[in-house]
């Protein structure tokens, strides 16, 4: 179960929500949404963070613009990349930057904090990661990261990130572009997945690729065990 919270910015609250794990208490993941806001989807893979041991904070990043969640009766996809163009970029990744550090203060967060993104959210964790201090970073498919790759040198902490080879919206050559940037780190761990669109790892959606999605995931959860540890 979650719970909603407010978390204080310098422009008002940040509605979120907030799950914690079975234990009560754990390292913190910050879970950056996709396009469609707080969607089912979002807040399955939420869950899912939780029940690996992590306190999970989903901030609303549409928020300035009233909208929680985009669904296919709301306009789909349109609507959803409509909403995204409309965000103003510099205060989403200070209210990102908001949210790691309220979420590192929770008594229940006992661990560092680390960032995980989709899609939208891939690229503004990845923002956040090059201006607040986290352990880790995840990025699915980051359809920001063409625009931020000046940020790159920044971004040092361990990271990984998922693109699929037949992604409609970042064609090779810019995902070559990104793979290049990013893993001038030595602690960036880049996969492609041949055949996945975008957003293959989200089932509702019409370009979900179960086999990347499971490799992707199972990447995802050992990466995360390995820098930011449950129960260390």
């Amino acid at each position: 179960m979650s719970e909603r919270v407010l978390v204080p910015t310098r422009s008002g609250d940040l509605p979120a929500q907030l799950w914690r794990p079975a234990a009560g208490s754990g390292p913190g993941i910050v879970l950056c949404q996709e396009i469609f806001g707080l969607s089912p989807y979002i807040l399955r893979r939420a869950a899912d963070l939780a029940e690996l041991g992590y306190v999970v904070l989903a901030p609303e990043f549409f928020w300035r613009l009233g909208v929680r969640e985009v669904s296919e009766q709301d306009g789909g996809l349109e609507r959803g990349m409509e909403l995204a163009g409309r965000v103003d970029w510099p205060l989403a990744v200070r209210d990102g930057a908001a949210a790691v550090r309220w979420l590192g203060a929770r008594a229940e967060v006992t661990g560092p904090v680390g960032l995980v993104g989709f899609c939208f959210g891939g690229g503004l964790a990845f923002h956040v990661a090059a201006v607040e201090p986290v352990a880790a970073l995840v990025s699915y498919y980051g359809s920001a990261l063409p625009m931020l790759l000046e940020l790159a040198p920044k971004v040092t902490v361990p990271s990984l990130h998922h693109f699929g080879t037949a992604d409609s919206f970042l064609d090779r050559e810019t995902v070559a572009r990104v793979r290049a940037a990013v893993t001038a780190s030595p602690a960036t761990v880049f996969h492609e997945y041949d055949g996945a669109d975008h957003a293959f790892d989200n089932p509702d959606l019409p370009w979900h690729h179960p086999a990347a999605s499971a490799q992707a995931w199972g990447r995802t959860v050992a990466f995360l065990r390995e820098h930011l540890p449950v129960g260390a």
